[in-house]
């Protein structure tokens, strides 16, 4: 019996050995992804995006020269998407379940190429089932978009160093460029590419763990310096970014705090959504790191550098966001196939089926919200539900607070075709080229002649009318009375109405 079932899993294994290296991991990240991909509702992130990609070109210039200026060329990409698929919620986060497809499919080619077939296969099946693989794939943001690019743009790399071409340089200048205007923080993996386009200047490809013909040796000095011409484009097209970004970082970061030492030891758990499941990825990749020697170089590297730079950046500016170091976990995934690669492929198949049945409670959590803590979801949809059952003609809606990071107003007009008139706007956030809109300065004035206001508040208030600060929550207390209250998760809605003696 025994005999018969390693002939089994022998014959598998040579049928699967037929089948493209890609395909497995990209039809089971295809899979995975979609499952549930409408379900969470979108998140204040996800709600800027929406806001942003729905605006004309000439008002996304302005946003970029006011707030968003690196997430600009993402916003343009969505606007142009937006166009053609509509902007619902499944429309909206397509985009990076494609990209997250990709991904696994290019990261199985790159770990057949530095380690061998059987390691790209479980690096690509091993990323597939990753918590934080199906978090970051079913988002309306860029970071799927930066780990397909920072995948491609190594494998090309490897392209080019084991068959140099003006041709394959090229490719990888393209790649690195996409890579910079989607993400500036990813190209922090030009560092590892750096490192080892030295060594093999230097020592050869062999000494950099990449393996070339032999005649390629006599491109040992050219490669450098194609190197350093193919990021030129890079440095011309996300250098005016940076530099911008730069300016804008105190209203876009406000609310990141100086990184710590223990953040690193959080790492592995943020950018795969599951500590239990980032753990065991670390473990795993600890294992292959040494079993693959100077091959280990290039991806290692990969997930160092960029964890390290950010890191000693964000100790002196608010910079350190786990969320923008996910593009570094395909590498550690390669590093890990390499060990689930030594051991016999039903042992190693039962790796990765421990770590997506390790991962499926987070799994299960991120499809109900994207909100963190999940524990405190917002329900944008309940509140617009209950002012779209109660609202009549000449209504007006009040938030509070307005300038937020929760996005209330985004959030409410997402999900209503005809929202209730936004009484105490002076000018939307499109005209300002912002991502808030502006509040009349005499809040009272401005509500002069209304009966019924929907308020909406941020957090559970018995009494939402004494939650509202300021002018505006003086002038509501003045001249309207609450006349009933629905309790939504993270948000209070009231319906107020315009006192008799008024």
């Amino acid at each position: 019996m025994g005999q018969l079932s390693e002939r089994s899993a022998g014959a598998a294994w040579e049928h699967l050995r037929r089948v493209p290296v890609w395909l497995p991991p990209a039809l089971l990240t295809v899979a995975v992804t979609l499952t549930g991909l409408g379900s969470a509702q979108l998140w204040r992130d996800e709600l800027a995006t929406w806001s942003a990609a729905t605006r004309s070109p000439g008002d996304l210039a302005r946003l970029a020269g006011t707030i968003d200026a690196a997430t600009g060329p993402y916003y343009l990409l969505m606007h142009v998407w937006t166009r053609v698929v509509g902007d619902s919620t499944i429309a909206l986060r397509v985009p990076a379940v494609l990209a997250m497809t990709v991904a696994a499919g290019l990261l199985a080619v790159l770990g057949a190429r530095l380690v061998d077939r059987r390691g790209g296969l479980f690096a690509g099946l091993l990323f597939a089932v990753l918590p934080g693989t199906s978090r970051y794939g079913q988002e309306a943001r860029p970071y799927a978009l930066a780990t397909m690019l920072a995948v491609l743009a190594t494998v090309l790399l490897v392209t080019a160093l084991r068959r140099p071409s003006w041709a394959r340089w090229a490719g990888y200048a393209a790649a690195v460029a996409a890579l910079g205007l989607i993400h500036l923080i990813a190209l922090t993996v030009l560092a590892a590419h750096a490192l080892v386009v030295l060594i093999a200047w230097w020592r050869g490809p062999a000494a950099a763990g990449i393996a070339t013909p032999a005649h390629v040796d006599a491109e040992r000095d050219r490669r450098v310096w194609r190197w350093l011409v193919a990021v030129v484009p890079v440095a011309l097209l996300a250098g005016p970014l940076l530099v911008k970004a730069r300016t804008q970082q105190s209203r876009q970061l406000n609310w990141v705090h100086l990184a710590r030492l223990d953040d690193l030891t959080a790492l592995p758990g943020g950018v795969a959504q599951s500590s239990v499941v980032g753990g065991l990825l670390v473990g795993v990749a600890a294992l292959g790191a040494a079993r693959l020697g100077r091959r280990a170089l290039l991806p290692v590297s990969a997930v160092l550098l960029p964890v390290l730079l950010l890191f000693a950046a964000g100790t002196v500016v608010p910079l350190w966001v786990p969320r923008y170091l996910v593009f570094v976990v395909p590498f550690a995934c390669l590093v890990a196939g390499a060990a689930l690669a030594a051991v016999a492929a039903p042992a190693a198949l039962v790796v990765v089926v421990l770590a997506g049945l390790l991962g499926l409670p987070d799994q299960a959590a991120l499809r109900r919200t994207h909100e963190w803590p999940r524990s405190a979801p917002v329900d944008y949809a309940g509140a617009a539900r209950v002012i779209a059952d109660g609202q009549r003609t000449g209504d007006a809606v009040v938030y509070s607070p307005r300038h937020s990071w929760l996005f209330l107003d985004l959030g409410i007009e997402y999900h209503l075709d005809d929202p209730p008139r936004d009484v105490l706007v002076t000018e939307d956030e499109v005209r300002r080229g912002d991502l808030w809109a502006a509040e009349c300065s005499e809040p009272a004035s401005c509500l002069a002649g209304t009966t019924r206001v929907w308020l909406v508040v941020s957090g559970r208030h018995a009494e939402p009318l004494a939650a509202v600060p300021d002018a505006k929550g003086d002038a509501l207390r003045t001249d309207f009375t609450v006349t009933q209250v629905w309790q939504r998760p993270g948000l209070t809605v009231a319906l107020l109405t315009s006192r008799p003696d008024r």
